[in-house]
């Protein structure tokens, strides 16, 4: 089976969907066949990838997973691209919790020949977020470095472990990202040893630092590693993939 990473935040603006993006750019580029899956209905990581969106979730269809894929400018990358339909992605069969065998099962019919799938999920703690969970093998959330990162954070933990608790239970806890990391400012700093005080070894060695090529990567329909491969941001994400491939072999 391949690994699943979830990628996670209740709080929108931390970096989620740019960090799913260039975790499975850089994990295509490491020679891992990788599939990017996109269940945020905003469609970010299928347009920062330089792809539009479906008129139809694929995933919550039930259809061949490999009729909608489609490749990506990266070798090795696909994409499962996002639906803006509310309607498809929030209906009752797909946001059941009962249903999340379903939808592993029709993941994995899909996953067929591939390493590693990376899924965006909504800004939000809704059923769709927690069925993705459920059906995967791990989570990665990105924290801002900013005053509020802890709020919300122990409410996602206890989702985090409820289904962890739950039938697959397939779920990890992958780690927590720091990003927008500023050195220079001492807020940063004080929330880095708060969050690593707290969560000790499941938060990352690799920062991902405040970089204007990291946000401008997107507009561009490619990854910060794409865009301005020598950007501190490019460097960050290229570690942060070394990082999470390693633990995966520990």
């Amino acid at each position: 089976m391949a690994r699943i990473v979830c990628v996670a935040n209740q709080k929108g603006g931390v970096g989620k969907t740019t960090t799913a993006i260039n975790l499975a750019t850089g994990a295509a580029k490491g020679g891992l066949r990788t599939l990017l899956v996109d269940l945020d209905p905003q469609c970010n990581a299928t347009s920062g990838v330089g792809q539009s969106p479906a008129p139809r979730h694929s995933l919550i269809e039930r259809h061949p997973l490999r009729e909608s894929m489609c490749a990506t400018a990266t070798p090795d990358l696909d994409l499962l691209p996002g639906s803006r339909s509310f309607q498809d992605v929030e209906a009752p069969s797909s946001a059941d919790e009962s249903q999340a065998d379903t939808i592993l099962q029709h993941l994995e019919s899909g996953l067929r020949g591939f390493d590693l799938a990376v899924i965006d999920c909504p800004p939000s703690l809704g059923r769709l977020t927690r069925t993705a969970l459920a059906a995967s093998t791990e989570v990665l959330m990105p924290i801002q470095c900013e005053f509020f990162a802890m709020e919300g954070l122990t409410q996602m933990i206890h989702v985090i472990r409820d289904v962890m608790n739950r039938p697959p239970k397939l779920l990890e806890f992958g780690g927590i990202l720091l990003t927008m990391y500023d050195q220079n400012l001492e807020l940063t700093r004080e929330v880095e040893d708060e969050v690593r005080e707290f969560f000790g070894e499941i938060v990352f060695d690799t920062v991902i630092p405040r970089d204007v090529a990291v946000s401008e990567a997107p507009s561009h329909g490619l990854s910060v590693m794409d865009y301005s491969p020598r950007a501190p941001g490019a460097r960050a994400y290229i570690e942060l993939c070394m990082e999470v491939l390693e633990r995966d072999q520990r």
